[in-house]
């Protein structure tokens, strides 16, 4: 049984302001650690926005390194972003949901104080997700790299871009769209889904590639091996960017390279003992 004992409380970016409910929430999980022999952080920006007295703040960069479990209140963004942040420890999180979704941020806010003890007393599912890495490269110079625990979006701005794709070295297929989404497991339910995706399990070790608009519909969607080096080579565009869990955007050049892996890391979601993917599917998807 893993053994808490620093906790960091983190709320939705960019401002607590957007939502009274989240600052309502904030101060009530707050009030409810404090009561328990935990030595309780609030991430410093939430910390300035329900400015509240006599708990420590801590910076985000600092989370990683100096709590044992960090706890986000807020949507699947929000812990997406928190999470790409803190990627390089091994400190696992805790979701509560405020937004539509919540694939990944899966605690209601009804049920967050029972759950949350019931995690802190040993009882939960640790559940790994994959995480991809990309970089962009230009010629032989490397202008930008990424973690990615969703996807990695070529997009086009105006017009239909031109892409290769390539995996492994062998040439797949070169296609004309709107853009193409590689994603993670965890990513299959994002834009990768409204895009005509599958739906990939969290254990599978696999990566999906799906074409956005392609202007041929033969293109398909396809699902491989997890440990494949992917490479997008842009052959004719007229503006595009790479999009990074659809929180980082980074302009493209004519001549770019996008090579996506698998990356070393992987982040760890804590779940109550009760949970289970598939329900969470029926209930978000509203599946029969």
């Amino acid at each position: 049984m893993k053994a808490f004992n620093k906790i960091a409380v983190i709320g939705k970016y960019p401002s607590i302001e957007e939502s009274s409910d989240i600052h309502d929430q904030l101060i009530q999980l707050v009030g409810h650690l404090s009561q328990k022999p935990f030595e309780l952080y609030i991430e410093e920006k939430t910390q300035k926005q329900i400015n509240l007295d006599g708990v420590q703040s801590i910076a985000l960069k600092d989370i990683g390194s100096k709590v044992d479990l960090a706890i986000i209140v807020g949507g699947d963004g929000t812990l997406i972003g928190v999470a790409r942040n803190m990627v390089h420890s091994d400190t696992p999180l805790i979701g509560v949901n405020q937004g539509r979704f919540g694939f990944l941020a899966d605690l209601n806010t009804n049920s967050m104080f029972s759950n949350i003890d019931t995690i802190l007393n040993g009882e939960f599912i640790e559940d790994k997700r994959m995480l991809i890495n990309t970089k962009i490269m230009r010629g032989n110079k490397k202008v930008y790299e990424s973690l990615s625990l969703n996807d990695v979006v070529i997009k086009s701005g105006v017009r239909l871009i031109e892409l290769d794709v390539i995996i492994n070295d062998a040439f797949v297929h070169r296609q004309r769209s709107d853009g193409i989404i590689v994603s993670t497991p965890t990513g299959t339910t994002a834009y990768a889904l409204s895009a005509g995706g599958p739906i990939l399990h969290p254990n599978l070790d696999a990566i999906s590639i799906v074409p956005i608009s392609p202007h041929t519909l033969s293109n398909r969607p396809i699902a491989v091996n997890a440990g494949s080096q992917i490479n997008i080579k842009i052959i004719n565009m007229n503006e595009a960017y790479a999009s990074i869990d659809g929180q980082i955007k980074f302009p493209l050049d004519i001549r770019d390279v996008i090579q996506i892996s698998k990356a070393k890391e992987s982040i760890s979601i804590l779940h109550p003992k009760d949970y289970c993917y598939f329900e969470m599917l029926r209930n978000k998807l509203n599946w029969g």
